[in-house]
């Protein structure tokens, strides 16, 4: 059985590893691309699950999509 429940992307709320993918783009500003990105990849809709995956899973892809340089491994 496969539940979709409709929500605003302002009220996602990203879980286990998708969490600080999520937080680099809104500290980068990039949430408006996000979505754009996002529309333009799935024109009808992305489940929460699969956006919590995308994010988590394809974080290198997804920045590298958005402009956002991930330097923070290196020191």
């Amino acid at each position: 059985m496969k539940i979709i429940k409709e929500i605003s992307f302002s009220q996602f709320q990203p879980w286990s590893g998708a969490v600080d993918t999520y937080n680099t783009i809104i500290d980068s500003g990039k949430v408006d691309e996000l979505e754009s990105l996002l529309e333009d990849l799935n024109p009808e809709g992305i489940s929460e699950t699969e956006l919590n995956d995308l994010l988590w899973f394809e974080s290198d892809w997804l920045l590298e999509s958005l402009g956002i340089a991930e330097d923070e491994d290196e020191g």
